[in-house]
């Protein structure tokens, strides 16, 4: 999911007089709520939440919500982008050449995970798998808003730490995505079909293996030189 990001560390204001483009300028707190609201409708209704029903609990005007997004794949698009934003904020693919790579790691799945089993993201994942979603645009638009942003931005992490001799990679797209492949795993596919969710220490465990997996495939290890073997002596 490649275009720019705001992290999501830095506050955002509740009005602004900066225009986005012709016209009046946009009050940036409206803008905030709508989002909210869609993430919730989306979340309890699916796709099949209306635009009124968003603007009722955004608590704005139907016409509000066409002047920010345009119409409700646009919204539906932004929502996701939001999500992402405020559970994977751009400091975490930042250079951090202090941090060892494994806590770097590790760090990154733990906020990749809680993004992904968030209940509106669970939700988003069965609507986009319903009949009603075949041969819409929807999907598309949400790989790019959302996975194809973030593995680009993990995708570039990796590179600085290629150029820094911590890891040996000949694809980087393809370890990026095998990377939060490895993430999700079972627990996610069992929350996706109503499975029970697993315990905190579980999720620990499934995160740690997953990063440990990854770092012996694509690791750069000190190997210590091999020692000559020894023959035993003959018995006589």
């Amino acid at each position: 999911m490649t275009a720019s990001r705001q992290s999501a560390a830095t506050p955002r204001p509740a009005a602004s007089t900066k225009s986005a483009g012709p016209g009046r300028p946009k009050d940036l707190g409206k803008r905030a709520a709508i989002l909210e609201a869609a993430k919730r409708m989306f979340t309890l209704h699916g796709y099949g939440a209306s635009m009124d029903q968003i603007a009722a609990e955004a608590g704005v005007s139907k016409l509000t919500v066409y002047s920010h997004f345009g119409d409700k794949d646009a919204l539906f698009v932004a929502a996701v982008e939001s999500h992402c934003d405020l559970s994977l904020p751009s400091s975490l693919f930042e250079p951090a050449p202090g941090t060892p790579l494994r806590e770097r790691l590790m760090e990154i799945a733990r906020a990749f995970y809680a993004m992904v089993t968030a209940p509106e993201a669970v939700a988003g994942h069965r609507m986009l798998c319903s009949p009603q979603m075949a041969g819409s645009d929807l999907p598309k638009l949400f790989w790019e808003a959302g996975p194809m942003r973030v593995q680009a931005d993990f995708a570039a992490l990796l590179e600085r730490r290629i150029a820094a001799g911590e890891l040996n990679i000949a694809d980087v797209p393809r370890a990026a995505g095998q990377f939060f492949s490895l993430l999700k795993g079972e627990p996610h596919a069992c929350l996706v079909f109503g499975g029970p969710a697993p315990a905190e220490d579980e999720i620990e465990a499934h995160l740690a293996a997953a990063v440990e997996l990854f770092l012996r495939a694509f690791g750069v290890h000190d190997r210590a030189p091999a020692r000559p073997s020894r023959t035993p002596a003959s018995r006589r």
